[in-house]
């Protein structure tokens, strides 16, 4: 992944989690090391505020959807509500209006373990709110002879992709003539 190919394989997935399971357990570690000094229904508050209004909304309009597309302020609030900066915000004004606590690391808590243990980032528009299998991905890293990921699941199979109209079979052939071309050896003079 580099600014060239914004995308990650499941190798760079996998890392990019295990930084945030490093933050994960750095936090864990400071809330058992501080557990009698936290206030524990500010915590709790902190903990459960960012999903009830940045997640919540979304995962119920999608189920109600049926697999359909949904609007995207949904997919805004989870990104809003779940940005480390939003978040660093909420903390930097906390502390400068209420002081310093340890039930502050509800939120890197959350946030860390949202990445690390579930692989949940940022939501894009151009797919279903809920993690659904993309056949152009998996076309992308068997064009890069990489393994597939494990499937998810979900209960219902949701449209493939969330808000782009699928792509016009001229757009289809002339990708299927490009990766046919990508197989074929280059000679030593036309490289």
């Amino acid at each position: 992944m580099d600014q060239a190919n914004p995308f990650e394989t499941p190798r760079t997935f996998a890392l990019h989690r295990a930084e945030y399971l490093l933050g994960f357990a750095v936090c864990t570690g400071l809330i058992i090391a501080n557990f009698g000094e936290i206030r524990w229904p500010v915590w709790i508050a902190l903990f459960l505020y960012i999903d009830v209004i940045g997640y919540l909304p979304g995962a119920i309009a999608f189920k109600r959807a049926g697999g359909r597309p949904i609007s995207k302020a949904y997919y805004v609030l989870y990104n809003v509500m779940h940005s480390l900066i939003t978040q660093g915000v909420v903390v930097g004004v906390w502390c400068l209006t209420i002081g310093p606590e340890w039930a502050l690391l509800a939120i890197p808590w959350h946030l860390s373990g949202d990445r690390g243990l579930f692989g949940n980032f940022m939501k894009s528009f151009a797919l279903p709110y809920e993690p659904v299998r993309q056949k152009g991905y998996l076309r992308l890293l068997d064009d890069l002879r990489l393994a597939h990921p494990k499937p998810v699941g979900h209960a219902q199979d949701p449209e493939p992709v969330g808000h782009i109209a699928p792509a016009s079979p001229h757009a289809a052939t002339a990708g299927a003539a490009l990766r046919a071309a990508d197989q074929q050896p280059v000679s030593p003079a036309a490289r």
